[in-house]
């Protein structure tokens, strides 16, 4: 995680020496971050489709082999392999996800040693004087406390946190009494409900578009994708939980750097579900004239048959 952190800093404060504001460079940065992992996330709206798609072949697979689990398994596999795709790509996508969460939060929580790349001799003499003047009492986050309490007078350790009012190296369970320091983390879960939604509708459109009556004495087999879906959901649902919990407790540039991020990621979602809609539509409409083709292609074959045994007969 420092690795990545570490390379996260070297980004950041590029930003942050272009424009001298520590806010407006973790938007840049979140904005920077959320283009590089397009890719991955096309890919993941891709795999969500293709897996709602599945749901009909699953279902069979699944009644057809019920009493052999070992080939129920194969044919799964099977069936991933033929339509290019994995089981496990949910997975892996939220494993970097998470990953990228702990690197942030590194990043914001320590910007002297990933951002700045302060001597680390520095940084640990002023932990020390920190420390003497908070009465010998550990300090939750030294880094900060050093940039709010010797940035005035050393400029190795000085970042401006100010922005549009707010001070972004507050963490809101050392400030109950500003309210100001509620307003990131307030407009965070707002934005996390919002998306949360969005993203349970899209799921719930797919699984009722393909949607199939069940095969005779499969109504009360157990559907796999919906078991899936369940691990989903439950994933779904623990990560904003989890990152709240976080934002609370944390330094608010990683509050800031979560609302952001929410805000590019449901406009992201807009766009790539708009055109995939489109996309679908194309083919939908593309698909009664492919089938046409082929069954043409099919009979011009079989009369090619007929012709070239009707010349070897005479």
């Amino acid at each position: 995680m420092g690795f990545i952190s570490s390379l996260f800093g070297y980004v950041l404060n590029f930003l942050y020496e272009l424009i001298n504001n520590y806010g407006i460079a973790i938007i840049l940065f979140s904005v920077l971050l959320k283009l590089i992992l397009i890719p991955i996330t096309i890919k993941q709206q891709k795999t969500l489709r293709k897996s709602s798609e599945m749901q009909a072949e699953m279902k069979k697979i699944q009644f057809k082999y019920k009493n052999n689990p070992e080939k129920m398994n194969q044919e799964m596999m099977d069936l991933y392999k033929r339509e290019k795709t994995s089981p496990f790509s949910g997975c892996l996508s939220s494993i970097l996800q998470l990953i990228i969460i702990l690197s942030v939060f590194w990043l914001v929580s320590q910007p002297l040693t990933y951002m700045k790349k302060v001597d680390p001799s520095v940084i640990e003499e002023y932990k020390k004087q920190v420390v003497e003047e908070n009465n010998g009492q550990q300090i939750a986050y030294p880094e900060i406390a050093i940039i709010e309490k010797k940035g005035a007078q050393d400029e190795r350790v000085h970042i401006n946190m100010e922005f549009l009012g707010l001070d972004l190296s507050k963490v809101p369970t050392q400030s109950l009494n500003d309210w100001k320091v509620y307003v990131i983390p307030g407009l965070y879960v707002i934005t996390s409900f919002i998306s949360i939604k969005m993203t349970t509708k899209q799921q719930k459109d797919m699984m009722a578009k393909n949607k199939k009556e069940p095969a005779d004495n499969e109504g009360n087999e157990p559907d796999p994708m919906e078991n899936m879906q369940q691990m989903s959901n439950s994933m779904m649902y623990m990560m904003p939980i989890m990152s709240i919990t976080i934002a609370v407790i944390a330094p608010l540039g990683l509050a800031l750097y979560w609302l952001v991020s929410n805000i590019l990621m449901i406009f992201e979602r807009l766009i790539i579900n708009a055109v995939m809609k489109k996309v679908e539509e194309k083919k939908e409409k593309e698909e009664p004239k492919r089938i046409t083709e082929a069954k043409e292609v099919k009979v011009e074959k079989i009369e090619n048959v007929k012709a070239n045994k009707k010349q070897k007969n005479s």
